[in-house]
Parts: structure tokens; C-alpha cells; sequence
């Protein structure tokens, strides 16, 4: 058993402390709000409720069961239609884990992240065809391989990965530096 606590356990136990409303009772406010959308509902608790995006990602997640779904239901669902890509996915991810021991994958419903102090990198299954990787790569030169994201994306880069052999030794780097700067 580990010494640190889990924490999504102390963020539950927070937001119990510090908004008086268990995170059940949070959820079931969005889900009787009749907001369907992501946006929508974190506008309702941070402009309405005064939440940070922490506790609103948190609630709305809970609420449509994405939170707790097992990861294995998540990949499947992005890659169903997609299945072709999922060997490349799989490659991206083993990469990922070979960088350290703090690497976290963290699957949602629409995209994985790898994550060690932060978000270093997001997979998302962009098309039938192709994998968009976000970097977070501040500083780094654009390239015809490697393009800017728009500014307040969650990532600062994105590489298009149509197959395992797009996972060269520039992309490694790329990814390996952005595991550095997490």
C-alpha cells in the first residue's frame, strides 16, 4: 500500500469541504440541468456555481459516467471504426511508458493522455486514417511535420501519425523532449 493518498479521493473530499455538496450531489445538479454539452455544463458550474475547472471537469465527467468508465471501454470506443489504428496507438503508448516510471496514460472518452506532472502529450483518433499526437513543446519551431496549434490549445504542437512507422526517431525525440518539460 502506498503513503501518498489517492488524489482524486482528496479532490472528492475537498470539494465536499469546500462547497458543502458531495461530488454525487454536484453531478446530479448537471444531470437535471439538462445540459448535454461538456462546455455548457462546466459554463453552468464555474460561471453559476463560482467552481474552478478542476472541480466542474471533475463533476461533469461524473456525470456522464466518463470518470470511472474501466480505460479498456474507453480505447475501444475511440477506436472503434478505427480499429487499424490501434496497433499505432499501442505503439505511441508503449513509447511513452518506456520514458519513465512517473508516466501516467490517462484515457477519456475522446482522447488518452500522458501525463507526468502535467499533460505532456494527447492522442486523439482524428480520422479512420490518422492519430492527431499533441506535444506540449513551448518554443518549438513549426514544421511542415510538426504544426502550431491555436493558442489556449490544450497542446502547443501536433503531428499527424497514419502508421507505427510514423514513430521514428524524430517523433521519439519530439516526444521524449515534451516528457522533459512536463
Amino acid at each position: 500500500m502506498s503513503d501518498k493518498s489517492d488524489p482524486m479521493e482528496t479532490m472528492k473530499a475537498n470539494l465536499l469541504k469546500n462547497t458543502g455538496k458531495s461530488l454525487a450531489q454536484w453531478a446530479a445538479l448537471v444531470k437535471s440541468s439538462g445540459l448535454e454539452k461538456h462546455g455548457d455544463q462546466m459554463k453552468l458550474l464555474k460561471d453559476t456555481h463560482g467552481l474552478g475547472h478542476g472541480y466542474a471537469n471533475l463533476i461533469c465527467h461524473t456525470a456522464k459516467g466518463t470518470l470511472d468508465a474501466p480505460e479498456d471501454d474507453l480505447l475501444a470506443g475511440q477506436y472503434a471504426g478505427k480499429e487499424a489504428l490501434r496497433p499505432v496507438y499501442d505503439a505511441l503508448a508503449a513509447y511513452a511508458k518506456s520514458l519513465g516510471k512517473d508516466v501516467d496514460i490517462s484515457p477519456k472518452k475522446t482522447s488518452v493522455a500522458f501525463r507526468r506532472s502535467k499533460n505532456f502529450a494527447v492522442v486523439t483518433p482524428a480520422s479512420k486514417t490518422r492519430i492527431d499526437l499533441g506535444l506540449n513543446l513551448k518554443g518549438t519551431t513549426p514544421t511542415s511535420r510538426i504544426l502550431a496549434e491555436k493558442p489556449g490549445s490544450m497542446c502547443t504542437h501536433k503531428v499527424k501519425v497514419e502508421s507505427a512507422a510514423d514513430l521514428d526517431a524524430e517523433l521519439k525525440a519530439w516526444i521524449k523532449s515534451a516528457y522533459g518539460l512536463a
